[in-house]
């Protein structure tokens, strides 16, 4: 696939008089992975809802080209089902499709769930239900990854890991990703390209490696600007 996989063009999203999100616009193109970053109660996730169809904008509009699969925020777990179990509920939109629900191409990506297959949801640590949140947004065999806060409550070893996962998935697979996150320095090294929402507008977008040179995003999100190369920050 070529071209935009996502495009949002001036997304008007209001909670009764509120408005959430004004005149946002981004794009994804096809293998391409984008950070969105900002900080909590930006509209971060009234722009995931729109994105999916689970919102109904206000104005403008939201198109997905392909498949999109989520990577929810908190991870969404069914406890009292396996691994296994789970990772096939992602495979629902396709399960008119032969093979749909074969969970060993995502044992390929992810070694560690065929390992713990068989291990009830609820009992597996934070970073293990991300990892499932992983591979079961991988078996709609999607077009475009949406990861809702990657790093959501897990420790920096553990994001480390899986944005490894998430790394290899875009650099070797292809696939298209659009990483929303508040741990700017996270995202905009996974990333090629970034937008940054606060209160509801875009207020910067760029290379990654122009938004994290922009003094203002280096201040409120990087802890200051970067030093100059071979400089050491004291």
């Amino acid at each position: 696939m070529t071209g935009a996989v996502i495009e949002v063009s001036d997304l008007v999203v209001r909670y009764g008089t509120a408005t959430a999100l004004d005149r946002v616009g981004l794009t994804v193109e096809a293998g391409e992975a984008v950070a969105l970053i900002g900080p909590n109660g930006a509209g971060k996730t009234s722009l995931v809802n729109a994105i999916l169809g689970v919102l109904r904008p206000a104005a403008g509009r939201a198109r997905v080209r392909g498949r999109a699969a989520l990577v929810p925020e908190g991870r969404q777990m069914f406890d009292d089902l396996t691994v296994a179990d789970n990772l096939a509920l992602g495979a629902w939109r396709r399960r008119r499709e032969r093979g749909a629900r074969d969970t060993a191409r995502v044992y390929e990506v992810l070694p560690r769930l065929a390992e713990l297959k068989d291990r009830r949801a609820g009992s597996l640590s934070g970073g293990e239900q991300q990892m499932v949140a992983f591979g079961r947004a991988l078996m709609a065999d999607p077009d475009v990854l949406v990861v809702d806060e990657l790093s959501l409550g897990l420790a920096p070893l553990v994001t480390a890991g899986l944005a490894g996962h998430l790394r290899a998935l875009n650099a070797e697979r292809g696939l298209a990703v659009l990483l929303i996150e508040q741990n700017a320095r996270l995202a905009l090294d996974l990333c090629a390209r970034g937008y940054v929402l606060e209160a509801g507008r875009i207020r910067a977008e760029g290379t990654a490696a122009e938004l994290a040179s922009g003094s203002a995003v280096a201040d409120a999100y990087l802890g200051g600007a970067a030093p100059p190369a071979g400089e050491a920050r004291a």
